[in-house]
């Protein structure tokens, strides 16, 4: 545990250090997110954010390479280059974007692009884990590992509306797959180190790092440099572990066995559920008003708490909750005893609605009384 602390701090501290340089450099080369109707910052904003967090992450990983028992893992799998190839791509991809524009069609090429040679490279699905294990064809699981990194890394680029969002929400479904990673390698395989773990890790350090320029008010956004390159990474650890591993393997001594077979797959959709539900949600709205369902609107679920009557914070902290919910609660049940995983559920279920509802009620109150007085 206490390497992989070591690299998630490292990447948090570099990030860190890099963003305000980061944030000169876009403001230098014009990077700038323009105010748009659909918006809801007041002034242009440098984005390119997400090039500190490669920095982060590359020096994170450089690291690993160095220490005793990670340096094994990095040694020993083609894993960790494929993801680095991977994010090279998707940054230089998001660095174009940013600073000159792409159509949705030429980013969606290189999406595919950076997801194919990260699978060609070795980060592939190798079975899918479901009521034991589902053997397919090669191409299949390619087509499917594209499938996955691609839906993922728009999924991260659309809830990526509101100063913190994306970061936290990310940042916080790291949280919940690393530590079941951690778990689930040191019962499978009596080896506590993996790259899922690792770049786990990694990616909660450089989400950490960035945070504190993002957070409302931000000084500088990500980007589609940095939507594309931690959903990329998000992706790129739950394919490494969900792949391969056999789910016989995978133990939770209170729940049924079925629903335990079901933890490999059911741990990336939940720590992602937030984002994909928002994608979903977009692509069908959009779809059934005849537009393209990459035409931006302002009816997100950010959107729709701003609506409800949250602040700007205050619509990012309900967001992060029930991502926690969602994404912690299903790994309390994968590692907990369900007593206390149901303790846990339940605390974070009873959080997220009250501030969900009362938040907005409280704020309303408190407008109406300055009013009155």
């Amino acid at each position: 545990m206490r390497e992989y602390l070591f690299v998630l701090l490292v990447a948090a501290a570099v990030t860190y250090v890099a963003t305000p340089l980061v944030r000169t450099v876009a403001v230098r080369r014009g990077a700038m997110t323009a105010v748009r109707d659909r918006d809801v910052h007041a002034v242009p904003m440098p984005r390119l954010g997400g090039l500190a967090m490669f920095a982060g992450v590359a020096v994170a990983l450089l690291v690993a390479t160095h220490l005793p028992r990670l340096s094994q893992v990095t040694h020993d799998s083609t894993d960790l280059r494929a993801v680095l190839i991977g994010a090279v791509l998707v940054v230089a991809l998001g660095v174009v974007d940013d600073i000159w524009g792409l159509e949705a069609w030429a980013k969606f090429a290189g999406q595919l692009l950076a997801a194919g040679v990260m699978a060609q490279q070795g980060v592939q699905m190798l079975s899918l884990p479901i009521f034991g294990v589902t053997y397919l064809p090669t191409t299949a699981l390619v087509a499917i590992t594209v499938l996955v990194v691609v839906t993922t890394m728009n999924a991260v680029n659309f809830v990526d509306g509101l100063d913190g969002l994306a970061a936290g929400i990310t940042g916080i479904a790291a949280v919940g797959f690393f530590s079941y990673a951690y778990s689930i390698s040191r019962d499978y395989s009596a080896n506590v180190f993996s790259v899922a773990a690792l770049v786990a890790a990694v990616l909660i350090g450089c989400c950490v790092g960035f945070l504190p320029f993002n957070f409302n008010p931000a000084k500088i956004f990500m980007g589609d440099t940095g939507a594309m390159l931690i959903g990329l990474l998000l992706s790129a650890a739950t394919i490494s572990l969900t792949g391969n591993i056999d789910p016989q393997g995978v133990t939770s001594g209170d729940l049924p066995r079925q629903l335990v077979y079901l933890f490999p797959v059911l741990m990336p959709v939940a720590v992602l559920v937030v984002p994909l539900l928002d994608l979903v949600l977009a692509i069908v709205r959009r779809t059934r008003a005849g537009r393209s369902p990459w035409q931006p609107d302002a009816q997100h679920l950010h959107h729709q708490m701003l609506s409800l009557g949250h602040s700007h914070a205050g619509a990012v902290i309900v967001l992060y909750l029930w991502a926690a919910l969602v994404g912690l609660g299903t790994a309390a049940l994968a590692l907990l005893p369900l007593r206390w995983a149901v303790v846990v559920i339940v605390a974070l279920a009873l959080l997220a609605v009250t501030t969900t509802v009362a938040a907005p009620v409280a704020r309303r109150a408190r407008r109406d009384d300055s009013r009155r007085h």
